[in-house]
């Protein structure tokens, strides 16, 4: 079951209005999908970096609109598990994009992976592998 952007994107706003702040998405197909996140200063740590927190939620918000785009809009698949590698500093002031894609969707699990790296360079500056659970009355 395919979902268009345009589906997530409403369902995402109407269940999830809170991921807004970790990101817009901005296109997806079928077991993938790419955020992106226009930094603001609540975004940032001290030293001016952008913190730990705000990529992880980046990359489980971006994951999960992958695995919605495969599954359907199934509001209980909820992350079982999140690890992330921060590997070098997102360049100042530019946008994070979140490219994730799901790597295999079972019956009761999802496990994906997801890049983030700053507009304007293709070297990441996190990488995330996420597991989801899926209600089994999907």
């Amino acid at each position: 079951m395919s979902v268009s952007r345009d589906e997530l994107r409403v369902f995402l706003t109407e269940h999830f209005p809170q991921g807004e702040r970790f990101g817009t998405l901005e296109r997806s197909g079928e077991g993938w999908a790419e955020m992106i996140l226009e930094v603001g200063d609540e975004h940032l740590r001290p030293g001016g970096t952008v913190s730990g927190p705000t990529l992880m939620a980046l990359a489980d918000v971006a994951l999960y609109a992958a695995l919605l785009s495969q599954i359907g809009l199934v509001p209980l698949a909820v992350t079982s598990n999140l690890n992330i590698n921060f590997l070098r500093k997102p360049m100042a002031g530019q946008p994070i994009i979140a490219y994730a894609r799901m790597l295999r969707v079972g019956k009761v699990l999802g496990v994906g992976e997801v890049y983030l790296r700053s507009k304007g360079s293709d070297d990441p500056v996190a990488h995330a592998t996420i597991s989801y659970s899926i209600p089994a009355s999907r």
